[in-house]
């Protein structure tokens, strides 16, 4: 299940995290890469434990606390900490698969890579080139979203970004371990909330609703993994 998400991040929030990376140092991509990807990989990526890394990161975090989109297409468990990148001219990112466990840095934790997304921090106008690609049983999706925006989408897909032809790219992206692994079955819980959201919002028969959200999270209740 592929979802866009509108306007995570404000003019305002976007303006002040685009001066903070216009002066950060970057470092070789591949740093954080598997052994498959990293032969695919070249772009620039903020050093995960720089300040501005975990500061950038933190607000990121905060943003998707209260987004219900979010929350309802990832039904997330845990969010390892947004990474930053940076993808200038002849950059790019061949083909490849997220890794299914990552550990947290610093800590003994790992999470279950189950939700992959990426964060648009510049317009598209800025650059050309650069689509997120994703591959998934309905076809192959090209995303170029509008600064502020946001794609989520299984981990298990192949996918990568196109090479930039002019200017510069720039996102955060991060994973998702969620409270449901399957990602059939988050279609389905993803489903079932927007419609009876839907429904609440033209007055529906209450009964019948509560009968629905009584299903939903039922359903939630059969698959979360705690």
């Amino acid at each position: 299940m592929i979802v866009h998400i509108p306007a995570l991040l404000n003019a305002q929030q976007l303006a002040d995290m685009g001066g903070r990376l216009k002066q950060a140092a970057w470092d070789d991509g591949r740093v954080t890469a598997g052994h498959q990807s990293a032969q695919v990989k070249h772009n620039l990526q903020l050093p995960q434990g720089s300040e501005t890394a975990r500061d950038l990161g933190a607000r990121i975090v905060r943003a998707l606390e209260h987004h219900d989109l979010f929350i309802s297409a990832a039904l997330p468990r845990h969010v390892y900490p947004p990474l930053f990148n940076r993808y200038e001219t002849r950059m790019g990112f061949g083909a490849h698969v997220d890794n299914a466990v990552r550990q947290v840095p610093g800590t003994h934790h790992r999470l279950r890579i189950d939700v992959s997304a990426t964060l648009f921090l510049n317009s598209p106008a800025d650059y050309d080139g650069g689509e997120l690609i994703i591959e998934d049983s309905f076809g192959t999706h090209a995303v170029k979203l509008e600064a502020g925006s946001m794609v989520v989408y299984p981990a298990s897909s192949v996918h990568r970004v196109a090479t930039v032809t002019r200017g510069v790219r720039l996102a955060a992206f991060f994973w998702v371990q969620s409270l449901v692994a399957d990602d059939a079955d988050r279609r389905v819980l993803y489903e079932l909330d927007g419609a009876i959201r839907q429904l609440t919002s033209t007055g529906a028969d209450a009964a019948s609703l509560l009968r629905l959200t009584a299903c939903y999270h039922n359903l939630l209740r059969r698959w979360a993994q705690m």
